[in-house]
C-alpha cells in the first residue's frame, strides 16, 4: 500500500509541475538536499572537540607525509626527475644553447648595467649565479634567469645607481620571493589582466629605450620618468657627439637586419626534402642571427681598440673593469660614508644603517617580486604548450637565484623572454643549458674583462634598444578591439601611468584602476525580470541574478527588486541558483528587503536558495520563505483559500519542499 501511495503522489506531483517547469529555465532545476547544513550544531560538545582533535592530528600527520615523499622532493628538486633520463644528445642540444644563449648574456649584461645606473661588470655578476640555481631548482626547461629590461629598470628606481643598495634589494626580495613561496602566492599574478601587463611591458620597453638614448646621442639625461629624461635630452641636443650617434643608430640597422636575415631559409619547407648542403646553411644564417649581439660586438671592439692604440677613438668606451670573479660576501647591510674628490669629480657618499637602506628601499620591496612574479608567469607561459605551471616552485626557484647572486655582488635577474626564446630556438633539451650560460659568463669574467674595456657605450645601448622594441605589444590591440573593446582602456591607462608618472608609481596606479574596474563589473550584475504564471493561473515575477550576493553588487539586485515589486502586487520569485555565496552586508539588504515586503503584505520567495547561504541569513533572524522545487513553488504562490482538498491528503513530510527560516530552519511552513 505505502509503494502504491507513493507511485500516485509522484504521479501528482509530476503533472502538477509540467506546466510550471516549462516555463523556468533550465538551470533552475529541482535541489535534492544530501547534507543537512545545521548538522554541526546539534553535536556535543565532546563530539565537536574529539573531531578537531582528529583532524589536527590527521593535518599534521598528513603534512609530515607529504615532506618526507620522494615525490614532494622531486617536485622541489625538479633535477632529480630529469637527471637520470640524461642523454648524450640532450648534453649536446643543452651545450649547444648554452653557448649561444651565453654569447647573448655577456652583451646584454654589460647593457643592462646601464639602466641600472651601475659599473658594466655588475651585470655580469648577476648573471651566472642565478642560471646555476634555476639548473637545480627550475620546471622550465627554456627559462634562463639574468638581468632583463623590467628587472634593471625596477632596481634603478629603487636603488638610485647605488650597488649596496641593489645588491640588497636583491637579497631581501630573494627572501621574500621564498616566504611567497612558502605561502603558494602564486595566485596573484591573477590580479594582474593581461592588458595592464602588455601596458606595462611596453612602457617599460620605451623607458629603457629612452634610458639608452643617452649613449646613442652622447647627451646627458636626468630625469625619473619617460617625459622628464627626453625633455632633458632636448635640452642638451647641442652636446650630441656625431660619432657615437653615427655608430649608435648603424649597429641598430645593421642588428635588425641580422634578425631578419636569421629567420631566413633556403630549401623546401619541409626539412626532410632538403638537402644536407641547404640544411648546412640553414644552421650558418640561424646562427648568426642568434648570436648577432656577440658578432658585432666582436667587430666594434676591434674597431675600437685599434683607434685606441693610434690616439684617434671618437668613441665613448665602457671603460674598466675589474678583472676575476666577484668575492663571496654576504650582501651590504650598511653604507660606510666615503669622502668625495671635487678633482676627479666624485661626489661625497654619506652612510646609511640597515634600517635606513630598507627604508629608502620602501615599498619597492613588494613591488619589485610582485613585478618579478609577473615577468616569469609570462615567461613560462610562452613556453609551457597547454602544460601546468607550478609557479610556487619557480617562485621558489626565482628566491634563491636572486639570493645566490646576492652574494657575489650581483642585482636583481629574471626570466627573459629574449633569451629564453633563443634557448628554445638553439634546441635546448633540459635546465642544464642554463649551467654553460653561467659557465660562458664565468669564463668571460675570469679572461675577457680587459678587452671589455674597448667595447664602444653606443653598441651597448643599440644591442639593448634592437632587443627591448620588440616588447612593445602593439600587436594585441586589434585582436582586443575585436574581442571586447572595454579592454583596452585598463591596457592603455596602464600604459600612458607608467610613462608620465615613475614607474613604481605608475603600475600601482595602474593595478588599483584595474580592480576597480572589475568591481565596478562586479557591482553590476544582470538581473533577468520575467512575468510567468503557474498552472493555477497565478501570476508572479520571477527575479534571476546571475552571480553571488556580496557587497559591491547587492544594493543593485535589492534597487532592482523593490522597483520591480513596486510597479505591481504580483508575488516576487527570486530565482537564486546562480547565487553560490553572500556575506553580512548582503545578510544585512536581504533582511531589510524580505522586511519590507512583509510590510506592505507582498509575497517574496526564494527559489533554490543554496543551505550554505540560507545559513547565512540565520545570524540576523531573517525570516525567508525557500522552495526547493516547482510543486512546492505552485503551492506557496497560491492563494490559502484556493489550496484544493485533494492535494491536503498529501502526507505532510512531503510538502516540505518550501521552508521558512527564522533562526534555525524550520520543516513547517511559516
Amino acid at each position: 500500500m505505502s509503494t502504491l501511495e507513493n507511485e500516485v503522489t509522484f504521479r501528482q506531483r509530476t503533472q502538477l509541475n509540467q506546466n510550471l517547469e516549462s516555463q523556468f529555465s533550465s538551470s533552475s532545476t529541482d535541489i535534492i538536499l544530501l547534507t543537512d547544513h545545521r548538522t554541526s550544531k546539534f553535536k556535543s560538545l565532546e563530539q565537536l572537540e574529539a573531531a578537531k582533535g582528529d583532524s589536527y592530528e590527521s593535518c599534521c600527520s598528513r603534512h609530515c607525509g607529504n615532506i618526507c615523499r620522494l615525490k614532494t622532493l622531486k617536485k622541489r628538486l625538479p633535477i632529480l626527475s630529469w637527471l637520470p633520463k640524461y642523454s648524450r644528445s640532450d648534453a649536446f642540444g643543452d651545450l649547444i644553447a648554452g653557448l649561444t644563449v651565453g654569447l647573448t648574456v655577456i652583451p646584454q649584461g654589460l647593457a643592462y648595467s646601464g639602466v641600472v645606473n651601475l659599473p658594466p661588470q655588475y651585470g655580469l655578476y648577476g648573471s651566472f649565479m642565478g642560471c646555476f640555481m634555476y639548473v637545480l631548482l627550475g620546471t622550465c626547461k627554456d627559462c634562463t634567469i639574468g638581468s632583463t629590461a623590467v628587472a634593471s629598470l625596477m632596481t634603478y628606481q629603487f636603488a638610485k645607481g647605488s650597488w649596496q643598495r641593489s645588491v640588497l634589494l636583491t637579497f631581501l626580495t630573494g627572501c621574500i620571493e621564498l616566504l611567497m613561496a612558502l605561502f603558494k602566492l602564486g595566485s596573484l599574478v591573477e590580479f594582474v589582466s593581461g592588458p595592464v601587463s602588455a601596458g606595462f611591458t611596453s612602457a617599460v620597453a620605451l623607458i629603457v629605450c629612452t634610458s639608452q638614448m643617452k649613449y646613442i646621442l652622447g647627451v646627458n639625461s636626468d630625469g625619473a620618468s619617460f617625459l622628464q629624461r627626453w625633455i632633458s635630452m632636448i635640452q642638451n641636443i647641442g652636446d650630441i657627439r656625431l660619432a657615437d650617434s653615427c655608430l649608435g643608430v648603424g649597429c641598430i640597422v645593421i642588428l635588425l637586419i641580422m634578425r631578419s636575415l636569421g629567420r631566413m631559409t633556403i630549401g623546401p619547407k619541409d626539412q626532410k626534402q632538403r638537402s644536407r648542403c641547404q640544411r648546412i646553411v640553414n644552421h650558418l644564417i640561424r646562427f648568426v642571427g642568434i648570436s648577432r649581439n656577440a658578432t658585432v660586438v666582436l667587430a666594434t671592439t676591434v674597431i675600437a681598440m685599434q683607434l685606441e692604440t693610434s690616439g684617434r677613438n671618437p668613441f665613448q668606451l665602457t671603460g674598466f673593469i675589474p678583472p676575476g670573479m666577484p668575492t663571496l660576501a654576504l650582501p651590504p647591510f650598511s653604507i660606510e660614508p666615503q669622502p668625495g674628490n671635487a678633482t676627479a669629480g666624485i661626489p661625497p657618499v654619506a652612510g646609511e644603517t640597515f634600517l635606513e637602506m630598507v627604508q629608502g628601499l620602501g615599498y619597492g620591496l613588494i613591488i619589485v617580486p610582485l613585478i618579478a612574479l609577473l615577468e616569469n608567469a609570462s615567461v613560462c607561459k610562452a613556453f609551457a604548450k597547454g602544460k601546468p605551471i607550478d609557479m610556487t616552485q619557480e617562485i621558489f626557484a626565482t628566491g634563491m637565484a636572486n639570493i645566490a647572486n646576492s652574494l657575489f655582488s650581483g642585482y636583481r635577474s629574471n626570466s627573459g623572454l629574449a633569451r629564453s626564446a633563443i634557448n628554445n630556438a638553439s634546441g635546448c633539451r633540459t635546465s642544464m643549458s642554463n649551467f654553460y650560460i653561467g659557465l660562458v659568463v664565468v669564463l668571460a669574467l675570469s679572461f675577457l674583462t680587459e678587452y671589455f674595456s674597448f667595447i664602444p657605450r653606443a653598441v651597448l645601448a643599440a644591442i639593448l634598444i634592437s632587443a627591448v622594441i620588440f616588447q612593445v605589444q602593439y600587436q594585441i590591440v586589434i585582436p582586443m578591439w575585436r574581442s571586447k573593446r572595454s579592454d583596452l582602456l585598463p591596457g592603455i591607462f596602464a600604459f600612458i601611468t607608467c610613462l608620465v608618472l615613475p614607474l613604481e608609481i605608475g603600475i600601482l596606479v595602474a593595478i588599483a584602476a584595474n580592480q576597480l574596474f572589475i568591481l565596478y563589473h562586479s557591482a553590476r550584475p544582470k538581473v533577468l525580470v520575467e512575468q510567468l504564471e503557474t498552472e493555477h493561473g497565478v501570476q508572479f515575477l520571477k527575479i534571476t541574478p546571475d552571480r553571488c550576493l556580496i557587497f559591491p553588487s547587492v544594493e543593485f539586485v535589492r534597487n532592482m527588486v523593490i522597483k520591480s515589486g513596486s510597479r505591481s502586487s504580483l508575488p516576487i520569485v527570486i530565482d537564486c541558483t546562480y547565487i553560490y555565496a553572500a556575506d553580512f552586508t548582503a545578510a544585512k539588504v536581504i533582511s531589510s528587503m524580505v522586511a519590507d515586503f512583509r510590510s506592505r503584505q507582498q509575497k517574496i520567495i526564494f527559489f533554490n536558495l543554496k543551505p550554505s547561504v540560507a545559513s547565512i541569513f540565520e545570524g540576523l533572524n531573517t525570516r525567508l520563505v525557500l522552495c526547493y522545487n516547482t510543486y512546492a513553488l505552485s503551492q506557496e504562490l497560491r492563494p490559502d483559500e484556493a489550496m484544493s482538498p485533494s492535494l491536503d491528503s498529501l502526507d505532510q513530510s512531503q510538502r516540505t519542499d518550501c521552508v521558512s527560516v527564522a533562526s534555525t530552519l524550520s520543516l513547517a511552513k511559516s
